[in-house]
């Protein structure tokens, strides 16, 4: 079971990239701030079997060295090399590293960063699918895990892409992969230098921006924007819209709920907002 590929100037790029945005690579495992370009890592059994079979874009998978080959193990190198994925042996420290400490179980995948699209693509997507655009952004949500939740409901019900600020908020790593169960292959993420400003241009272009906050002044199943072409904007569990966003707004919309729950997180709220989007849009 052991079909290793020993093309050397391949491992050679996966060893530049593996090194990029970072310093003299320490002989102990050191969390450090990763560059933009540099990949990220899935490790864990479990974890890299579930990417690969969600079609999360890889080039690399490292395994240990005499590993105990269970199934996971096997059926991941099978798909990696029907992917042609390069499978790479690696030494348990190297695994520590690649992970950054975390838990592995001899296992490792390499994912490449991540393109981002212009915000005008989404439109533009939206535009070439003769579909009426729906658009969600996220402000404030740092957690790549709700990134990786909102991509799923995004993808369920017909989102044409999202948006989140290059600064201070979730990217789309490791964790959002995993999250997003395999729909970040195919939805679009866009990044924005300026969310407010980019809020502003969807409506110079036509949009109309809905905001889904606690205080807002409609629950969002009665708002009369929905089958209109439409940004979402979902804000942090804690915060919420921040004030430059919620003033960009059209409109700023509640999801009504119990008391005793003073909040929901990202995923969820986009999910229900999202699929009132879509009834809207049916009836």
């Amino acid at each position: 079971m052991r079909h290793w590929y020993k093309d050397k100037a391949r491992a050679e790029r996966l060893e530049r990239e593996e090194r990029a945005g970072k310093s003299s690579a320490p002989r102990t495992p050191v969390r450090t701030r990763r560059g933009e370009d540099a990949p990220e890592y899935i490790g864990g059994r479990n974890p890299v079997l579930e990417a690969l079979r969600g079609g999360v874009p890889a080039s690399a998978l490292y395994v240990a060295q005499r590993i105990d080959n269970d199934d996971r193990v096997k059926e991941s190198l099978r798909i990696a090399a029907d992917r042609g994925i390069a499978l790479l042996e690696a030494t348990r420290e190297k695994l520590d590293r690649l992970t950054e400490g975390g838990v592995h179980q001899g296992v490792a995948l390499q994912i490449p960063a991540y393109e981002y699209a212009h915000p005008d693509d989404l439109v533009r997507q939206a535009q070439d699918a003769a579909e009426v655009p729906l658009i969600v952004a996220l402000d404030g949500v740092t957690d790549p895990r709700n990134l990786g939740a909102v991509a799923r409901s995004a993808t369920a019900f017909g989102a044409h892409g999202l948006v989140v600020p290059s600064r201070r908020s979730a990217g789309v790593t490791a964790g959002a992969w995993k999250t997003s169960a395999g729909t970040l292959a195919t939805m679009t993420v866009a990044r924005a230098a300026n969310l407010t400003a980019t809020l502003r241009e969807y409506r110079e272009a036509g949009l109309f921006v809905i905001g889904l906050d606690g205080e807002g002044s409609v629950d969002v199943g009665d708002a009369n924007l929905l089958d209109s072409p439409l940004v979402v904007v979902v804000g942090s569990e804690g915060k919420g819209l921040s004030r430059l966003v919620k003033e960009a707004c059209d409109l700023v919309v509640r999801i009504p709920m119990n008391a005793a729950a003073e909040s929901l997180n990202a995923g969820v709220a986009a999910g229900i907002a999202l699929y009132e989007v879509a009834r809207h849009r049916k009836r």
